[in-house]
């Protein structure tokens, strides 16, 4: 009995490249590819050999570069970055220490670093990358923690902003800038001298 003739161009979804799990291993590789070489640098056709598929198959998939880049961060970090009752409606006298520990949580995590790093490395000069990052820590956890502050709705926004700037700015500069000593100081450390600062930030005079 002869073999079937296998026709050529991409294979249909039941095969290889399109079936189960295509979309989740395309993910994993693009995650990998913005975390390593950052949005500007990384393309479709690099996440594509990396995931073992076409290039057609991914924008199949996800459409632009924009768009697989929004889709890899936020299927990683929504979860993460759907600040938990403890952080966003627990006590506010320590919401600081409750905060620092949730943002270093998600960096220490090396489920959620990979994607963290490839946000921050690229929302610096992209604003693709600067509008994900928005959307998951301002309008996903900081908003909430804002609009439980006793102060005008303007100066509220003020607060959870300086806040995120004091733990960004200290996380840029262990994670991603690896600067010494704050790089292998021990988490511990850095929550308690960061928390009282935090605290400051939102509830303060």
């Amino acid at each position: 009995m002869s073999e079937p003739v296998r026709r050529r161009g991409r294979p249909p979804r039941s095969e290889g490249a399109g079936g189960p799990g295509t979309r989740e291993r395309i993910l994993g590789a693009a995650r990998e590819e913005f975390a390593e070489r950052g949005y500007e640098k990384a393309s479709v056709r690099g996440i594509a050999k990396a995931a073992g598929v076409d290039s057609a198959l991914v924008h199949h998939y996800f459409g632009t570069k924009e768009q697989v880049f929004a889709a890899s961060v936020e299927t990683v970090l929504a979860p993460a970055f759907e600040a938990p009752d403890a952080v966003a409606e627990g006590p506010l006298d320590t919401i600081g220490e409750q905060l620092t520990r949730f943002i270093f949580g998600v960096w220490e995590n090396p489920v959620t670093r990979a994607p963290v790093l490839a946000v921050v490395r690229s929302a610096v000069n992209n604003e693709v990358a600067a509008g994900v990052f928005r959307r998951l820590v301002a309008a996903q956890l900081l908003a909430r923690i804002g609009r439980r502050l006793d102060v005008p709705e303007q100066e509220a926004e003020l607060r959870a902003s300086l806040a995120a700037a004091q733990l960004v700015g200290t996380a840029m500069l262990r994670y991603v800038i690896k600067v010494e000593p704050l790089a292998s100081a021990d988490v511990e450390v850095l929550v308690a001298r960061l928390a009282p600062v935090v605290q400051g930030h939102l509830t303060g005079l």
